[in-house]
């Protein structure tokens, strides 16, 4: 009998847009799945990112830096965080902004970036925006499409938005699921994911994300919650 995947879906916050302009993490949450079942095992980590956070960013989430000093760094939670990733197939919704900032954090201690580790990524926007092209698809938006409950989700959360994109997830591969329930799954091509601010292209195992300009790099959330204070029309 075929051994279930091992899934874990990834969410972070973040004192602001972009980690080249020394924007850190300041919540980050991943919720482990078997197969098409969450197994109840998550971590969730606050964060003191040893600097203010733009108010646009705490417009979404509601933190201010003020709130986390008496938290842990980033140092301090980062095995137990590579370790619970170990081994599995990572689900990140907008994955190229996540991947940025947990690059930015593993740089800045000197230790190997996301694609020299043990898992691998897949990002759960792009595979949206093939499967809904010209939608919108947010994830806001896609829980209202495949009908997730959302309506605790009041202000951005790492915890409960990994939750919810782990129901959207499955709802989007509702019938790939039913179709591997009778067939092994093929083997995956090897892919690539462009590395945030150098242009360079690095090999994962699983996606390929293409950032055209500033807004892909940034967290789709982020962007819609932005737009709407700005007047700017929104990216998706």
């Amino acid at each position: 009998m075929q051994a279930l995947e091992r899934l874990v879906f990834l969410d972070t916050e973040t004192t602001g847009l972009d980690p080249r302009l020394g924007h850190r993490i300041i919540e980050l949450a991943g919720v482990e799945a078997l197969g098409r079942h969450t197994t109840g095992k998550s971590i969730h980590f606050y964060l003191d990112p040893e600097r203010e956070i733009d108010a646009g960013a705490t417009a979404v989430h509601g933190y201010t830096w003020d709130d986390l000093r008496d938290k842990p760094k980033f140092a301090a939670v980062i095995e137990s965080v590579m370790e619970f990733l170990a081994g599995a197939r990572v689900i990140i919704h907008n994955a190229p902004f996540d991947v940025s900032f947990l690059d930015n954090e593993l740089a800045r201690l000197r230790l190997p970036l996301v694609a020299k580790r043990n898992f691998v990524v897949e990002d759960s926007l792009a595979m949206a925006r093939a499967k809904y092209p010209g939608k919108r698809n947010s994830l806001d938006s896609l829980c209202d499409r495949l009908g997730v409950d959302n309506s605790q989700r009041n202000l951005h959360g790492a915890l409960l938005d990994a939750r919810l994109l782990a129901d959207v997830y499955f709802a989007m591969t509702r019938e790939q699921g039913s179709l591997e329930m009778t067939a092994s799954e093929p083997e995956r091509p090897p892919v690539f994911v462009d590395e945030i601010g150098e242009g360079l292209r690095v090999p994962l195992e699983l996606f390929s994300v293409t950032v055209p300009d500033e807004f892909e790099l940034a967290h789709s959330q982020y962007v819609l919650t932005l737009n709407e204070q700005s007047g700017q029309s929104r990216a998706w």
